[in-house]
């Protein structure tokens, strides 16, 4: 099953940021320990989400096994899950599952009901996520770092806590990248006023 490993790894690294105080982050499924240097959830969202992933994934993966190929992302307790299942019912299963565990406020459910996509599809859905975030970088007028991206089947799936100019700008970037078939938006809106205040740096002690 997909992220099988990831998931793993994922829960071992958890316990023990939960031990150290310190959150790791994930990079295009690579991960690197240290603080999130810029995130506009709290450090305790950020660990719920990463513990959200891991049972959700679990619970799925438990029930449905092989006749569900999952990938499950968690925004401030939004979770999203993208790949492929075998019916109707199994898709709607997931949903339940998803909804059922600790501390998840909303599911999107957009799994798409088919067979299991190749490996050279999710080589070119990798690498498709890479160039978004490269993009994403390069303009100086968007926060990377506020725009979580997944890649399935060609569709670009954006997350994140952003102003209606930053999702434009961020949906606008992703459509130019080769390669694209779509792009979905699963953000959540925020003012320009609450952008200011989360970005100010914190008070020095």
């Amino acid at each position: 099953m997909k992220l099988q490993v990831q998931k793993t790894l994922l829960a071992t690294l958890l316990g023990a940021s939960l031990l150290s105080g310190c959150a790791p982050l994930v990079v295009g499924g690579a991960v690197v320990t240290g603080m999130v240097a810029v995130d506009r959830r709290t450090s305790g969202t950020q660990l719920e989400d990463q513990a959200i992933e891991i049972k959700v994934a679990a619970a799925v993966s438990k029930e449905l096994g092989d006749r569900v190929n999952l990938n499950v992302t968690s925004y401030n307790r939004r979770v999203l899950l993208t790949g492929e299942v075998r019916n109707e019912a199994d898709r709607s299963r997931a949903t339940l599952l998803a909804q059922s565990q600790e501390n998840v406020r909303e599911v999107i459910n957009d799994l798409a009901i088919g067979p299991p996509s190749s490996l050279s599809q999710r080589t070119k859905d990798s690498v498709t996520t890479g160039q978004v975030k490269a993009a994403f970088v390069d303009a100086k007028d968007l926060q990377a770092s506020a725009v979580k991206v997944v890649t399935e089947r060609g569709i670009v799936y954006l997350m994140g806590r952003v102003t209606a100019r930053e999702a434009q700008r961020a949906t606008d970037i992703a459509r130019g990248i080769r390669g694209v078939v779509k792009v979905v938006r699963v953000f959540e809106d925020i003012s320009e006023e609450e952008l200011k205040r989360l970005s100010q740096p914190p008070l020095s002690r």
